[in-house]
């Protein structure tokens, strides 16, 4: 094995290459959904819904032509308001729809996976054609905490009563890089006073919802970035009103066998990182580019 500079990093290269490849594994996961904002005194709000995700062991390519990489960014969270929904992730012809909104008020928004409600909604729907994720939490129907943003792995939590907030759905693991990652979780909910438990972010990135103790409160907290997950929803106090989380940013990976060649080119302002596991070579962009076999 020897080392070669591609595209200014220095990476490994196996002899002998066995030509471009003509499939590749992908995971593209879309920005998380930015978590609902509240005003004082009005309730938990509904976590974002995480980015959506899609993966695919075998994905054609074709030689000698630059594929679009995007990398979505996350929607940032409300200020009495909604939030805001993710940004789509792209590989080639792939997209992943970015996170539904967390709600301030009534149903969470639409997206890769849903946002939460906030009360007297119901949570916002995922993409279902492919599927990319869950639904988000609704409202118990009884009181003023929030639902949590749907996760790639499962939908948000609809608050279990009127005083503890929904938490976010669950990523999905991917071993894409040769380790075991969760990616897309979505927010925790918000709720309305210091009696009240906020919801937790999913596991993969999910922001948990804002908490409250005593007269004091804390926004609701961002998804983690560059795993697509959902932002926390705001609570409130009496006199205080919380921002929403912002949804945490998409990221796209690739990978084939170290056997075949590395790609030709990179594009646009940013490269990936390379790394090589398990018998792949691995690219992996958290900002924009292009690449070519």
């Amino acid at each position: 094995m020897s080392q070669t500079l591609l595209g200014g990093f220095l990476s490994a290269t196996f002899n002998p290459l066995s030509g471009a490849p003509t499939t590749v594994e992908y995971l593209v996961v879309a920005g998380g959904g930015g978590g609902g904002g509240s005003v004082a005194n009005n309730d938990g709000k509904g976590g974002g819904g995480a980015g959506g995700l899609r993966s695919a062991a075998s994905f054609a390519v074709a030689t000698g032509t630059a594929l679009t990489v995007t990398v979505g960014a996350g929607g940032a969270g409300g200020s009495g308001a909604n939030g805001i929904v993710g940004v789509n992730s792209v590989f080639s012809s792939i997209t992943s729809n970015g996170g539904g909104y967390g709600s301030y008020s009534g149903n969470g928004g639409a997206g890769g996976s849903g946002g939460g409600a906030a009360p007297y909604g119901t949570g916002g729907t995922a993409t279902a054609s492919p599927s990319q994720g869950f639904n988000g939490g609704s409202y118990d129907g009884a009181g003023s905490a929030g639902g949590g943003g749907g996760g790639a792995g499962s939908i948000g939590v609809t608050a279990p009563s009127s005083n503890i907030a929904g938490n976010g759905g669950t990523g999905q693991v991917s071993t894409i890089t040769g380790a075991r990652v969760f990616y897309a979780g979505g927010g925790g909910a918000g709720v309305i006073n210091a009696t009240n438990t906020s919801g937790l972010g999913g596991a993969g990135g999910g922001g948990n919802g804002g908490s409250v103790g005593g007269s004091t409160l804390t926004n609701g907290i961002s998804g983690t970035a560059n795993t697509g997950g959902g932002g926390g929803g705001a609570s409130s106090t009496t006199s205080l009103a919380g921002v929403g989380g912002t949804g945490g940013s998409g990221i796209v990976i690739i990978r084939y066998p170290a056997s075949q060649s590395p790609p030709t080119a990179f594009g646009g302002a940013n490269y990936p990182q390379i790394n090589y596991a398990d018998g792949y070579q691995i690219y992996t962009w958290t900002a924009s580019g292009t690449v070519t076999f």
